[in-house]
């Protein structure tokens, strides 16, 4: 059936409006899901899964300051690694060097906004806001995002808070 108050373009807008809910919704189940990405978890994957995932780092500093750097579709990703001094600073077992610490995504074209997010109105995340800059932080689940002038310019996942004292009590 054609709908005759509906033109092409209209159709068209329709559907990429779908398109964009759905997406925003996969973007929120994927938050309530920790603060995994891409199947990688902090404190369990190592930098075997991470290249298994992304591929081969286009710039290695594991040596310098324990990261590795990934060219992605939309941006970069840096993974950073638990060192001897983050183990020495939060008094973890030493079997967790090289897990996965945090995995920082930097958007270079991202269009989302704290309010297309839905993180203005969330309670889950604690916002903290100087000048042109946005942070909003769920510790619980390990996830943060940054905006500068209400666009999305980075995404991090992170262990939650949850996770580090089950660790740190070594369960």
């Amino acid at each position: 059936m054609n709908n005759p108050n509906l033109n092409r373009p209209q159709a068209l807008g329709a559907i990429r409006n779908f398109v964009v809910a759905f997406a925003a919704l996969l973007l929120c189940v994927q938050s309530a899901s920790a603060a995994t990405w891409k199947g990688l978890e902090p404190f369990v994957s190592n930098r075997a899964d991470v290249e298994r995932v992304l591929g081969v780092p286009v710039q290695d500093h594991m040596a310098a300051n324990g990261t590795l750097h990934f060219n992605v579709s939309g941006g970069m990703v840096t993974v950073f690694f638990v060192t001897p001094k983050f183990i020495a600073a939060k008094k973890l077992s030493p079997a967790l060097e090289g897990t996965v610490l945090q995995i920082v995504l930097q958007h270079t074209s991202a269009t989302d906004t704290p309010e297309s997010m839905n993180l203005v109105k969330n309670k889950d995340f604690d916002r903290q806001s100087k000048e042109q800059v946005a942070f909003f932080l769920n510790a619980k689940e390990g996830l943060g995002y940054t905006f500068v002038k209400d666009r999305l310019m980075t995404t991090r996942y992170s262990y939650s808070s949850e996770q580090l004292a089950r660790i740190q009590r070594g369960k």
